[in-house]
């Protein structure tokens, strides 16, 4: 199965990772503004925070993903890591798991495939999977619904897109002010319930 290269994924894209024993990841599709691919959900002290990569890319001109650099003018590393500090310090399994994330938010990657990739393997690492991870050789078109490449994208009605996923309730940092949010990115299921995410994940999924 192919499936396209997130930053921090969220939830029902990670329920089916875990599934998988081996993982291509769309390189040849042209890179849209407001996806996953640069950009994931937590859970802050008020309310959900979307936390976002800015990337050069030439306006008006389709561009593939395994082309488009990361823009580091902003400080953005220094920003998303605060605010996983602020929003996960308290959460149960941050401080067991923080070592193996930090160096993301300090080293300087060329390229947003190589970030989304290294991270997506370390998260599954963190999940306890050893899931092969490669790239895509070349494009294949989207011919169907449930193609991931479909239905991942933030700006789509869950339950309308992906109507296979059921968000299993978990603890959530903050969730006494805001309750259950559903489908955050994969780091706020880790901090709170990490060695328990992964059974979590499967039971997500209809199939």
């Amino acid at each position: 199965m192919v499936y396209p290269a997130l930053y921090n994924g969220p939830v029902n894209y990670f329920a089916r990772l875990v599934r998988e024993r081996q993982i291509v990841l769309e390189q040849f599709d042209n890179y849209g503004k407001q996806t996953y691919r640069n950009r994931c959900r937590i859970m802050g002290p008020n309310g959900i925070v979307t936390l976002s990569i800015p990337v050069k890319k030439n306006h008006g001109i389709k561009t593939p993903l395994k082309e488009i650099r990361v823009d580091y003018d902003t400080p953005w590393q220094k920003i998303h890591w605060r605010s996983l500090v602020a929003s996960y310090a308290s959460s149960p399994f941050f401080q067991y798991m923080m070592d193996d994330l930090a160096g993301f938010y300090t080293n300087r990657l060329v390229f947003l495939i190589d970030l989304n990739q290294m991270l997506l393997e370390a998260a599954l690492r963190l999940l306890g999977q050893d899931t092969g991870v490669e790239r895509s050789d070349s494009f294949s078109e989207i011919s169907h619904s449930t193609d991931p490449r479909y239905f991942l994208h933030p700006k789509k009605d869950l339950a309308i897109v992906d109507p296979e996923f059921l968000p299993v309730p978990y603890h959530q940092v903050f969730s006494d002010r805001f309750g259950f949010q559903a489908n955050l990115s994969i780091l706020d299921l880790l901090f709170n319930e990490g060695p328990s995410a992964p059974a979590l994940l499967r039971r997500s999924l209809r199939t």
